[in-house]
């Protein structure tokens, strides 16, 4: 009898795990994360730390490499579920329309707090006189009557252009040089190397305020987002993604950075390594962090994530 009773309640015990497990797994629909990437080198490394995350929890994740309007649209037509890249206010026109029409969601908290992008000069340049926006003017012979710029359609670019436009600061003869990231880093690397004169948007986290002595310019009149260019970077989703796939969306809420840190994940990305690999050896590195970020965090099959993630590169 004893022996009966035991046996009873082990496959009682075991049903009852086994239940909880299903209720604490994802649906499956959210096994398949897509994932909206600009080519900006610090949303590059954030969305290979979120990816290195959601695949060693059992999810498959594929990301799209894409401007910001296509990411947003994206993710309003369902065809993405995260992106991980939107920099207030330097973003703030081109997500608009889409929260107005609730066809995005923007988290409750941003990832980084202590952002910043405005226009910036190597330190050489502001100690010869160029430190702010109404200074630009008076280089334009030396600047060649250029600012540069990153990717065609993107919320600095756009900015930039309207100061242009309105002639604010004096910049209305001046020409914006749109590249990409990569393009507009080489220019001022050239730049630096000759001891020339450049102005170039510029931006906190990123290595180039370690590889390169930078002044940003102060005196913006908020052309470029309000307290001289001070930024927050937040996570956008889909509307309904937190009641989709509660699981992931926690995870998402985790991901946290500071600007210092992410100016570290990003040097790798510089030297050519690994996007994923470079992701894969902070967690290893940083056990702290893992632990905060996968807190509360289940794999996909609903067991605890801290014991059973996989950070294999492997299959």
């Amino acid at each position: 009898m004893k022996r009966l009773i035991s046996c009873c309640l082990l496959m009682l015990t075991g049903t009852a795990l086994l239940t909880n497990s299903a209720v604490a797994a994802e649906p499956a629909e959210c096994k398949n994360v897509r994932l909206g990437v600009v080519n900006w080198t610090d949303v590059i490394a954030t969305s290979a730390m979120t990816q290195v995350l959601l695949d060693g929890l059992g999810y498959q994740t594929k990301q799209t490499s894409a401007s910001q309007q296509i990411i947003f649209a994206g993710i309003r037509d369902q065809r993405l579920d995260m992106f991980l890249g939107y920099w207030n206010p330097i973003m703030t026109q081109t997500i608009t329309p889409f929260i107005e029409h609730k066809q995005v969601k923007v988290l409750a908290e941003p990832s980084l707090k202590d952002a910043r992008a405005t226009l910036a000069v190597p330190k050489y340049l502001a100690d010869k006189g160029l430190k702010s926006f109404a200074d630009i003017a008076r280089f334009k012979k030396e600047l060649d009557g250029k600012i540069y710029g990153i990717e065609p359609g993107s919320g600095a670019n756009t900015q930039i252009k309207a100061m242009i436009a309105k002639n604010q600061f004096g910049l209305g003869d001046f020409q914006l040089v749109e590249s990409s990231e990569a393009g507009m880093l080489s220019a001022v690397s050239r730049a630096v190397k000759r001891n020339a004169a450049v102005v170039f948007f510029g931006w906190a986290p990123h290595p180039m305020n370690v590889n390169f002595e930078l002044a940003y310019l102060t005196g913006s009149d908020d052309a470029l987002g309000p307290d001289e260019g001070r930024a927050t970077v937040w996570t956008v989703t889909a509307p309904d993604y937190a009641s989709r796939c509660p699981n992931a969306y926690r995870l998402l809420t985790n991901l946290t950075f500071s600007a210092e840190d992410e100016s570290r994940m990003m040097q790798p990305l510089l030297d050519h390594k690994d996007a994923l690999e470079s992701a894969r050896q902070w967690l290893r590195d940083h056990p702290e962090d893992q632990k905060r970020w996968l807190d509360g965090v289940t794999t996909f099959d609903g067991r605890p994530a801290a014991e059973n993630l996989r950070l294999s590169s492997n299959p």
